[in-house]
């Protein structure tokens, strides 16, 4: 019996090369159709009129002056809402339009449609609402422990997670303790939210926007709309940058309520201002650590509270929870571990993802906590990080081994190898604290150098049932072998349409891959956060593949009866040996191999409420940073001079794209050491725009070396770990802590402001 195998091939533009992106030269050009560019002839404009006030109840509501305004179609509010007037990610807890109480600034009240985005917001100034202003929650501590109004039924603690490992009773030689704070970031995505929702003559909707999880955001809609699945169909609009915040609904079912109701396609683009409203933020944190050490350094214990503030509703406030209490002892081995974590409900913007999630905020604390422990000890603070390194096969605060490469050790070694940045003797402004502004000549100006290493889980976990569907269908177009892609997995950005092709170059050898447009016309692809798109997507293309060429294989089995392996290379085919036999596109003809599967990596469990145990994340990726800070002392301003990495990415799929992640990901983390927050009072935004709000330029990005490490996961496509994340969470503390080496200040707070290093 003839056994005849096609294999997969590597191609030249395959897995492990980096191609050009196909959306990289419109995007260059500023001729990408972004989902703000949507046009429709008869289109309308929405408007979103939203509450003043953090805390308050509705006493009224008149529209009729707003309705009288020339241009106007329609004016919503929550009685227009057909369906369930709530939902949400975790809990279905924030009303589409307000009902009878507004629970932050900025929560939507009432919608105007209108053919003119001027009308439309004319018509918004009118619409009189009637309020009986409320004392807000603001403390995240305080609604903890239950004082202050309640905010939704229950109470405001949204979750509770608690970790404890090992024997709570031991002692140790040297004890470190910290009270650490981590401000409310943003997002800051370029592209503001936007879409156009345009309806049917049947009763339905097809909406395109700008998301990061079309078949969450149909599963919402279809609930507030009181329509059947096959009624709301949504396409992914042109995305500017996500990290997280496009994961809740904006104006999902806001633009399809008005597009429903007047008949006309409508349009909705957020201005800059609307958008600092309507997306949920990074949590800020109040946490409290002590660590214990015998007299050379190695941990005994580890001690945290932590006060994770969700803002007025949940969204994924119980994930993010889960994230830092697992996460919250860091990349480091301790035998004894307790870690509480509350997440809460208060009048503050509503948080929920953002990129780190969690790790992030419980990141700064423990590597802060490091190098205080690294003083009280005596010990080189990366000599102390290294003796205290998870390795493969460590146990978790949670008992979960990890049972693929941790090289935490090795990560800090290549940084402290790397040469650091030597000073220059001309003077040039752009190296100094201040830049051109001219404030300093190098007067006052010291400088430090700092280490940090995170930690954080890939993909969903606790038991989410995370997976992702892929469509591949190979057929000659043009005369010519031709794959095209399906999946609902969002492209944000990321290059996750670069990647899908690669694999599918791989799989197939064939270098002709088209990616259709991501809808809900095809299974769930999930979410693109948690850094899992890669794996979980990248894992639906390849076993998509994998069933294309077993069809393929049975074809040219009998098209050849060749004895042996056949590979596809390049559009050939080709014996074990290497001989050509055929042209793929003369032996495929008119076959079409069409495969959809529905992937998933291995399952994850609940972690334990009592005792925090169990196997509750499917992989852990590991990053480090040093940075080099010169601070001005006389004015507080700061200089990141140099920000240098080293990563374990498993498999560098695209090794430019994984840089660019690196890069991105150290930017954010910039940010929130030293100038990104959101400064609220009272519950009130006080900078919404990017005025106020700031966020790194390419002025403020140092050069960085870095160091890339593949060791493979053997439980992952291809090896791969989620690269996204980690670079954002170790960053920020790797700065700070050389802020700290360069001034001698606790500094506990992040961002560090000028008057935190001048004490006025």
């Amino acid at each position: 019996m003839t056994t005849t195998e096609v294999s997969k091939q590597t191609t030249e533009n395959g897995v492990g090369s980096s191609p050009r992106r196909p959306d990289g030269t419109v995007k260059v050009r500023g001729e990408f159709a972004y989902s703000s560019d949507l046009w429709h002839e008869d289109m309308l404009w929405g408007a979103t009129l939203r509450s003043p006030h953090p805390y308050a109840r509705i006493t009224g509501i008149d529209i009729t002056e707003a309705l009288a305004v020339q241009g106007v179609y329609a004016v919503l509010t929550h009685e227009d809402v057909p369906g369930v007037n709530k939902y949400g990610l975790e809990h279905a807890d924030q009303p589409v339009l307000a009902v009878d109480v507004v629970r932050y600034q900025g929560e939507p009240v009432a919608l105007v449609a209108a053919d003119h985005p001027e009308t439309a917001r004319r018509a918004m100034k009118r619409i009189k609402v009637s309020y009986e202003v409320l004392e807000p929650v603001t403390d995240s501590e305080k609604a903890a422990a239950g004082e202050g109004a309640e905010l939704h039924p229950g109470g405001n603690v949204v979750r509770y997670a608690k970790i404890r490992h090992g024997d709570q009773s031991v002692k140790a030689d040297v004890v470190v303790s910290g009270v650490y704070e981590v401000g409310m970031q943003d997002q800051a995505f370029l592209g503001p939210e936007s879409g156009m929702a345009i309806p049917d003559t049947e009763g339905g909707v097809d909406l395109y926007v700008a998301t990061q999880w079309l078949h969450v955001d149909q599963q919402q809609i279809v609930a507030a709309l009181g329509l059947p699945k096959d009624k709301v169909r949504l396409t992914l609009g042109g995305v500017g940058g996500a990290f997280g915040g496009r994961e809740d609904l904006s104006i999902q079912v806001h633009a399809c309520l008005l597009a429903l109701h007047t008949g006309k396609p409508v349009k909705m683009v957020y201005n800059r201002e609307e958008s600092f409203y309507g997306h949920v933020h990074r949590h800020p944190a109040k946490m409290y650590y002590e660590h214990g050490a015998d007299k050379d350094g190695r941990l005994v214990y580890v001690k945290a509270k932590l006060y994770l503030d969700g803002g007025a509703y949940a969204s994924s406030t119980g994930a993010v929870v889960a994230n830092a209490a697992t996460l919250g002892v860091g990349p480091y081995n301790v035998d004894s571990a307790s870690v509480d974590c509350w997440g809460v409900y208060t009048n503050n913007p509503p948080c929920g993802a953002m990129r780190g999630f969690g790790a992030v905020q419980a990141g700064f604390a423990y590597e802060s906590q490091m190098d205080k422990l690294a003083e009280a000890c005596g010990i080189d603070p990366v000599d102390i990080r290294i003796r205290n390194a998870m390795a493969e096969g460590s146990i978790m605060p949670t008992g979960q081994i990890v049972d693929s490469a941790a090289p935490v050790a090795e990560l800090l070694e290549r940084l402290r190898a790397k040469p650091l940045p030597v000073a220059h003797e001309e003077l040039d402004l752009r190296r100094m604290p201040g830049g051109v502004s001219n404030t300093t000549h190098g007067e006052g100006v010291v400088r430090g150098v700092g280490y940090a290493v995170g930690i954080k889980n890939i993909c969903f976990s606790e038991g989410f049932d995370d997976y992702s569907t892929a469509r591949v269908r190979l057929q000659l177009v043009g005369g010519e072998p031709a794959a095209t892609v399906h999946t609902a997995a969002c492209e944000v950005g990321q290059g996750l349409v670069t990647i899908m092709q690669q694999i599918v170059r791989t799989e197939l050898g064939i270098e002709q891959v088209t990616i259709l447009p991501m809808d809900t016309n095809i299974g769930n692809g999930g979410s693109t956060s948690a850094s899992r798109q890669s794996y979980v997507t990248g894992g639906a293309v390849q076993a998509a593949c994998v069933a294309v060429r077993s069809g393929l294989h049975k074809h040219l089995a009998g098209k050849l009866a060749a004895d042996g392996k056949l590979n596809v290379v390049a559009n050939k085919v080709v014996s074990a040996d290497g001989s050509v036999l055929a042209d793929l596109a003369d032996v495929l003809g008119d076959e079409v191999f069409d495969e959809t599967v529905e992937w998933r990596h291995r399952p994850t469990v609940p972690i334990d409420p009592e005792t925090g145990q169990g196997n509750a994340h499917v992989q852990y990726g590991f990053a480090a940073h040093r940075a080099v800070v010169d601070v001005d002392t006389e004015l507080g301003l700061i200089k990141v001079v140099a920000l240098d990495c080293a990563q374990d990415v498993g498999k560098a799929l695209n090794p430019q794209a994984v840089l660019g992640q690196i890069q991105g990901g150290s930017a954010q983390g910039l940010g929130l050491a030293v100038m990104e927050e959101i400064q609220t009072d009272g519950g009130k935004i006080r900078n919404p725009s990017f005025t106020d709000y700031l966020i790194p330029t390419v002025l403020d990005m140092p050069p960085m070396d870095v160091d890339v490490l593949e060791r493979p996961d053997p439980n992952a496509p291809y090896g791969l770990r989620g690269v996204g994340e980690p670079p954002t969470i170790s960053s920020t503390p790797a700065i700070v802590a050389a802020i700290r080496a360069a001034t001698g200040l606790a500094l506990p707070r992040v961002p560090v402001r000028p008057e935190h290093l001048t004490g006025t």
